[in-house]
C-alpha cells in the first residue's frame, strides 16, 4: 500500500492523494485576469492526477501583485474568471485551491524572462508599501510604510478576495506567508522594523499577520481547509528560525488553520539557502512533530520513491511539487506506475496507459 497515493481529509474536503501542486507564478495574466494558459497550465495537472491543484500567488489588490503579469482577484470580475479554472479542475477530480497574497515591498518586478528585478517608477506608477520604508536590495525602491488605517484597509482587502475565492468554486484558501512578501516581513526580525505595536517584538510580529488569518478564517466556510505557506527560516542570523515558525504555528492552529505548507527563505538578498533534494523536509517534519497540525514540504522533491518516503514515514502528510510539475504535468500518473499503485486514468487517454 502507498501512502502517497492514500486519500486524505481536511474538514469536509478529500484529496484523492498526498500530490500537490504548488503555486507558482506564470506571469500571463492579463490586468489580474487569468488567461487561457491558466486554463491549460493548471487543468493539465488535474487531469495528471494531483490532488491538489493550486493557482499562483493571487493579489488581493492590483498594487499587491509581485509582477503586473501576475493574477489578482480585487474585483468581483476577477473572481468570475477564475471560475472555469475551479471548475475544471474539480471536474478532472483534483481540488481547486487558491494562493492570497500581497508582495509588500518586492511588488511590482519584470517576469523573469525579461529580465527579472525592479521596475522603474514610471513603469511601476506607484510606491510599494512594506512594514518599514527599507528596500529588499540595492536597485529596489524605497517602500512606503504602512500606517494603522492601510492595515485596516489590507485586512478587508484578504476578506473580500476569500469572498471571492468561495465564489469562484476554490475548496482551498492558502495565505501566502512566505518568500519576502508583505505577512513574512511583518514575522521576520530582518525586516520588521517598527516602533509601534506591529513591530519590535515576537508578539508584536505576529499581530498582523495573525489578524488577516483572522479575517480569511471569518469568510471561509468552517469545513473547508485554510492553508498558510510560511517561510520556516530565513537563512540569516537573527532572523525568523524553526522556533519561531512552531509557535506561530500553534497559534495559526488555534485560529484554523488546517495545514502550514513549509518553504523557507526569500526575506533578504544577503541569505545563503543550502539547496538539495528534499532541504526543506526538516521544517515540515519539525512543526509536523511539534504540534498537531498538517504540514506540508515543498523544495526539490523530484523522485516517487523520495516523495513515498516522506509520507511514509511521516515527516510530512503531503508533498507541494513546482518545478517537477513544470517538466511533467502528467508526473502522479508515472509516480503510480512506478510505485506500482493502480490509479484511475482519464477515461480519453486510456489507450496510453500501457
Amino acid at each position: 500500500m502507498s501512502k502517497l497515493f492514500s486519500p486524505f481529509t481536511l474538514g469536509s474536503v478529500t484529496f484523492r492523494n498526498r500530490i500537490f501542486v504548488s503555486p507558482m507564478c506564470q506571469y500571463s495574466s492579463r490586468e489580474g485576469f487569468p488567461t487561457d494558459w491558466h486554463l491549460v497550465h493548471l487543468g493539465s495537472r488535474a487531469v495528471g492526477g494531483a490532488g491538489l491543484v493550486m493557482v499562483e500567488a493571487t493579489a488581493v489588490t492590483s498594487e499587491g501583485r509581485i509582477s503586473p503579469d501576475d493574477c489578482g482577484i480585487w474585483s468581483d470580475a476577477h473572481g468570475e474568471a477564475f471560475r472555469p479554472v475551479a471548475r475544471f479542475i474539480a471536474e478532472q477530480g483534483a481540488v481547486p485551491g487558491i494562493q492570497l497574497s500581497y508582495a509588500g515591498r518586492k511588488a511590482y518586478t519584470h517576469r523573469p524572462w525579461s529580465g527579472g528585478g525592479p521596475l522603474s517608477a514610471e513603469e511601476r506608477g506607484w510606491q510599494p508599501e512594506a512594514p518599514r520604508s527599507l528596500p529588499f536590495a540595492a536597485g529596489y525602491p524605497e517602500p512606503k510604510e504602512l500606517q494603522l488605517p492601510d492595515l485596516a484597509v489590507l485586512e478587508e482587502k484578504f476578506r473580500l478576495a476569500t469572498r471571492r475565492a468561495l465564489q469562484a468554486g476554490f475548496q482551498v484558501v492558502e495565505v501566502h506567508m512566505a518568500h519576502g512578501y508583505l505577512l513574512h516581513e511583518f514575522l521576520s526580525p530582518l525586516t520588521n522594523h517598527r516602533t509601534d505595536e506591529y513591530g519590535g517584538s515576537f508578539e508584536n510580529r505576529l499581530r498582523f499577520p495573525l489578524r488577516i488569518v483572522r479575517a480569511v478564517r471569518d469568510e471561509w466556510p468552517s469545513g473547508l481547509p485554510l492553508f498558510v505557506r510560511l517561510s520556516v527560516a530565513d537563512w540569516v542570523e537573527g532572523g525568523w528560525d524553526l522556533g519561531q515558525s512552531v509557535l506561530l504555528a500553534r497559534r495559526l492552529k488555534t485560529l484554523g488553520v488546517d495545514l502550514i505548507d513549509c518553504s523557507s527563505g526569500l526575506a533578504v538578498a544577503e541569505e545563503q539557502i543550502p539547496f538539495g533534494p528534499g532541504f526543506q523536509v526538516p521544517f515540515a517534519a519539525g512543526i509536523r512533530s511539534a504540534i498537531a497540525i498538517a504540514t506540508g514540504a515543498v523544495g526539490l522533491i523530484t523522485d516517487p520513491a523520495q516523495a513515498e518516503q516522506i509520507i511514509a514515514t511521516g515527516q510530512a502528510d503531503v508533498v507541494s511539487l513546482g518545478r517537477q510539475m513544470l517538466r511533467d504535468p502528467y508526473w502522479p500518473l508515472h509516480a503510480a506506475k512506478a510505485l506500482g499503485v493502480d490509479v484511475p486514468w482519464p477515461d480519453q487517454y486510456l489507450r496510453a496507459r500501457k
